[in-house]
C-alpha cells in the first residue's frame, strides 16, 4: 500500500513532499486555531486590563505575585526564574529594572540570591489583584456557564496531565 503525499513549501521554496498523515485533518486544524486564538485572546485582555488600571505589566505582575503568595515576601531568585519558566539572566534583568521602579529588592544569601517584596510593591499586588480576578471573570469565567466551565475544567485538567 502506497502513503499518500501532499506537497508542502519550504522557508527556501523547496518544494517536499510529506505523507498526510503528518498533516493535521481539517477538524484537527481548526481546533488547534480555535485554542490558540482563545488562550491569545483571553491572556491579552487580561493582560491589558490589568496594564490600564495598574501600569503592571504581565512579567511585573507575575514576579510580584510569586514574591508575595508563593514566597511570602520573598523567594529565590532561581525557584523564581523556575516558576515563571524564566532564563535566569531573562529574570535578573527584569527584576533590575523593577528595583530601579522600588518594586523589589534582591539579597545575597546561601548559595543563591533572594528577591523581597518592597512596601511599594505590596500595595501595587493589592490594587491590581482586584483588578485580575475581575479580569479573568469577565474575560474567562462569565462569558462560559456553569455548565460548560466543569467541562472546559475538566478538558484543561485532561491536557495538562496527558502524556504521551
Amino acid at each position: 500500500m502506497t502513503t499518500p503525499y501532499a506537497g508542502s513549501c519550504c522557508h527556501d521554496n523547496t518544494v517536499v513532499e510529506l505523507p498526510l498523515v503528518d498533516r493535521l485533518s481539517k477538524d484537527d486544524m481548526a481546533l488547534w486555531h480555535a485554542w490558540k486564538r482563545a488562550a491569545e485572546t483571553v491572556r491579552a485582555r487580561v493582560v491589558e486590563d490589568v496594564a490600564a488600571a495598574t501600569g503592571l505589566s504581565d512579567p511585573d505582575f507575575g514576579v510580584l505575585t510569586r514574591v508575595a503568595e508563593d514566597g511570602k515576601g520573598s523567594l529565590r531568585q532561581s525557584r523564581l526564574a523556575d516558576s515563571m519558566g524564566w532564563h535566569r539572566s531573562r529574570l535578573s534583568h527584569h527584576l533590575t529594572r523593577m528595583e530601579q521602579r522600588g518594586l523589589v529588592t534582591r539579597r545575597p544569601v546561601d548559595g543563591g540570591v533572594e528577591v523581597v517584596i518592597t512596601d511599594a510593591g505590596r500595595a501595587e499586588v493589592a490594587r491590581a489583584r482586584p483588578v485580575h480576578a475581575a479580569a479573568v471573570r469577565a474575560h474567562l469565567v462569565e462569558p462560559l456557564g456553569k455548565a460548560d466551565r466543569a467541562t472546559f475544567f475538566a478538558c484543561l485538567a485532561a491536557l495538562a496531565e496527558s502524556r504521551d
